[in-house]
């Protein structure tokens, strides 16, 4: 199976710090807490059963100015990384890229 896109728009309520997010198609984690949910097992297909929460545990800034999350499954320790949002809250990613210890 390919690592082929599959655009789902979704709203949820995050598990985490409860936010309530209004989805895009290409929204895979919370903009407030940066939390995800482990669903997929290629992007946007929503079949990976683990459900467990990705906790953001890295942050970077690429040249051109955009950040990425890196984020570990609290239930089964998979890395995976994403492109940060315009909506994410910029003072959790700056605390992150920082190394700040979140919760």
């Amino acid at each position: 199976m390919g690592k082929n896109f599959s655009k789902n728009v979704e709203d949820f309520d995050c598990l985490k710090c409860g936010f309530h997010v209004i989805g895009t198609g290409y929204t895979d984690h919370c903009p407030k807490c940066l939390y995800s949910m482990h669903v997929d097992i290629n992007p946007g297909d929503r079949e990976c059963a683990c459900r467990g929460l990705m906790k953001p545990v890295k942050v970077s800034l690429g040249r051109s100015g955009t950040f990425t999350i890196y984020y570990v499954c609290e239930k089964c320790g998979i890395s995976k990384r994403v492109k940060a949002s315009d909506m994410d809250d910029k003072e959790r990613l700056f605390l992150i890229a920082e190394g700040s210890k979140i919760t």
